[in-house]
């Protein structure tokens, strides 16, 4: 019977240490993950439900990855409007330093992150499941990421439109959008901004889901873990 036993436990602790990873969630984020960008946009365009929404998607694909535990805000500013005053994505995400999954540090603090030091790039900027989105010169191209902001993280002044009618319209306005691999569309341009590259545009405006693919899209966002 020992004999038995001392053939049949190798293969019982094999089987049992492989059920036990089929059955663990998969946790594709550490615990100090404080950044990434989306792996997928809301979908709506520029619609993005508000301010609101826009966090509620960030917070709901950290949950899915396994960093739930924070709170986390997309890098979206807003313009003054209805005596509303202007928000800047700057102000909303917290303190840093921020680290995206693989701890890697994409910026020490607002001021790092909104200088030509950061760390923010193609390899780095991954996603809330650790993967490298596609980007210029990749099919598709998805480097385009949903900011709404001037190169220091503020808001534009009330007027022409640089937020979808403040994340809420697919059909009107435009986007900033910045360019997370910091690539033009062509070799010999100049390195793009990751927050302000150009407006979005398109057929319909700028503001649909196609308006944001035709140049490079798909409705991306930056999160940031504000605490």
């Amino acid at each position: 019977m020992k004999s038995f036993a001392r053939i049949i436990s190798p293969a019982c602790f094999a089987f049992t240490a492989i059920s036990a990873l089929a059955s663990a969630p998969a946790q594709a984020q550490s615990a100090d993950t404080s950044f990434f960008l989306t792996s997928n946009g809301i979908g709506n365009g520029g619609n993005l439900g508000g301010l609101a929404g826009a966090d509620n998607h960030c917070q709901t694909l950290a949950q899915a990855a396994g960093a739930g535990g924070k709170t986390w805000r997309a890098y979206l500013s807003t313009q003054a409007a209805d005596g509303a005053p202007a928000v800047n994505a700057r102000d909303r995400i917290g303190k840093g330093p921020w680290k995206n999954s693989k701890g890697v540090v994409v910026a020490k603090d607002v001021a790092d992150l909104h200088s030509a030091s950061n760390n923010l790039t193609k390899q780095t900027a991954l996603s809330e499941k650790g993967e490298v989105i596609s980007g210029a010169g990749d099919s598709p191209n998805r480097h385009d990421v949903l900011t709404g902001s001037q190169a220091d993280g503020t808001a534009f002044a009330a007027g022409e439109d640089r937020t979808c009618k403040n994340w809420t319209s697919s059909t009107q306005g435009a986007a900033m959008v910045g360019h997370f691999d910091r690539k033009g569309l062509r070799d010999d341009e100049p390195s793009k901004s990751w927050n302000t590259s150009h407006p979005s545009r398109g057929p319909d405006g700028g503001c649909s889901q196609a308006d944001l693919k035709s140049t490079g899209g798909d409705g991306l966002m930056y999160c940031f873990a504000a605490n």
